[in-house]
């Protein structure tokens, strides 16, 4: 069974949509005929991105500018999201920091777990129990390599990671037969454009370019893995590589060695 055609009830939920892998996600749901509701801080920029898509794929968008690292915040909106149906949920939001733990701020690791994990549950539970009893909807569960080993000096991320990838697998096994699909996105470098020699962050200039893949090809993989309902889409070689190690071998030589390339990312922030 694919995805539930675009209808003018239904609505694809999109967090962390005002930029990225949610941006992307937002126009490739569009450009398939999927009105939306999009959901980030940053309420300015969705509203932009939502008057272009409304001009551009005649869809409806509704703006939830919203901070997911609130639980205030975030249940008032997975209120909201009951009362809605939703056809379609892409779990995309989330941080990270880089860096020893307790050198990081406490508030922004807790922020980030906050909202990399509690989010995640939330919004999952606010949308499945309607896409069960309609026997239909699909939920893209942005996962990461990073969430399949320990990963020192960014201690937090990859296991907030380790959660959703762990997540999205267990509630995959639960929902078989029932016309939900779940997908694990697990992306390694992405991003929307190469950017200029003076405009470099630490990362693109000790991740090589032919590492990166484009935030619009992995939103199409995406979707189009989760209306085949497949169980996990691993962009980029950096990602599969990391995929493996995390698999295959032993953490003892893996954390310090990986470890040490994020030690000095956390140095150049």
């Amino acid at each position: 069974m694919a995805l539930p055609a675009p209808t003018p009830s239904a609505r694809a939920v999109v967090t962390g949509a005002s930029s990225g892998i949610g941006m992307a996600l937002a126009c490739v749901l569009a450009d398939r005929g999927h009105s939306l509701i999009l959901v980030a801080r940053r309420g300015e920029i969705l509203d932009e991105l939502a008057g272009e898509l409304r001009r551009r794929c005649g869809v409806e968008v509704e703006v939830r500018a919203t901070d997911l690292s609130d639980a205030a915040a975030t249940a008032a909106l997975c209120e909201d999201l009951k009362t809605r149906e939703v056809s379609v949920l892409c779990n995309n939001a989330g941080i990270a920091t880089f860096g020893a733990l307790v050198d990081l701020d406490p508030d922004y690791e807790q922020a980030q777990v906050l909202l990399n994990v509690n989010a995640v549950h939330d919004l999952t539970l606010a949308v499945l129990p309607q896409m069960v009893a309609r026997g239909a909807g699909g939920i893209l569960m942005v996962g990461s390599a990073a969430g399949n080993m320990p990963i020192p000096n960014n201690a937090t991320y990859a296991a907030t990671k380790a959660f959703v990838n762990t997540f999205s697998e267990s509630l995959r096994g639960e929902l078989a037969g029932t016309g939900v699909h779940v997908t694990l996105l697990a992306p390694g470098p992405v991003r929307t454009q190469t950017p200029s020699a003076d405009e470099e962050s630490i990362v693109d200039k000790m991740v090589p370019d032919f590492l990166w893949h484009s935030s619009q090809r992995v939103a199409e993989m995406s979707l189009d893995a989760l209306a085949r309902n497949k169980m996990r889409v691993v962009p980029g070689a950096l990602s599969k590589a990391m995929s493996v190690a995390g698999g295959y071998s032993p953490r003892a030589i893996v954390a310090p060695i990986v470890g040490t390339f994020y030690a000095k990312l956390g140095d150049a922030e």
